[in-house]
């Protein structure tokens, strides 16, 4: 037998070349298909960071395309007249936004609440679509990017040092761990029970 080929260490190596995000959707939902028809195109044809990053978004899982308030678009939005608030994810009512007289602005975003759509309208806002924003801002021009906070969803409590040992404050999988005092929290978590790690 002649001598066999080692294994390349090199940057084709098992460990090296992993995909780390998604090159196409796993979404089955065929606007969502036409939309990365779309900006494939642009993100290939335009020198624009923007559509690639549009493009990248477009292939993330529900849960990395976090929703956005109304509020959020309002503090985001404030002394930028005339820009286009992009989402790409979902747009979400606020009750606790009391005052509408800040939400009349161009927004482009995936989806929108009935609420949010009403209130937005209402001020005097438009609401456009992807597609639309293509022929506006084919570059991106004039368009601010916006996203929602990842790390909000309540899963993210539970990552992190075990709870339990010193100086950890990530929450434990128990039955009702904020209302009762039955589980995990006695001695050793509780300073008025002889000590806390």
């Amino acid at each position: 037998r002649g001598p066999t080929m080692g294994f390349d260490k090199g940057i084709t190596s098992a460990g090296k070349s992993k995909v780390k995000f998604r090159k196409a959707p796993k979404s089955e939902n065929v606007y969502v298909k036409l939309l990365v028809k779309l900006y494939r195109f642009l993100a290939r044809r335009t020198d624009s960071k923007f559509n690639k990053v549009i493009l990248k978004r477009l292939f993330m899982s529900r849960s990395n395309q976090p929703p956005v308030s109304i509020s959020k678009l309002v503090k985001e939005m404030k002394n930028k007249q005339g820009k286009i608030a992009t989402v790409v994810g979902t747009v979400t009512n606020d009750i606790r936004l009391t005052d509408d007289t800040g939400l009349k602005f161009t927004l482009c975003c995936l989806r929108i609440t009935d609420g949010a759509r009403a209130r937005i309208t209402a001020a005097g806002g438009e609401i456009i679509t992807f597609d639309q924003l293509a022929l506006r801002a084919p570059t991106g021009t004039n368009c601010v990017l916006l996203r929602g906070p990842l790390k909000a969803r309540e899963v993210y409590k539970h990552f992190g040092r075990a709870p339990g040992v010193p100086h950890s404050t990530t929450k434990p999988y128990t039955r009702n761990s904020t209302k009762s005092r039955k589980f995990e929290s006695a001695r050793g978590r509780r300073r008025t029970c002889g000590f806390k790690v």
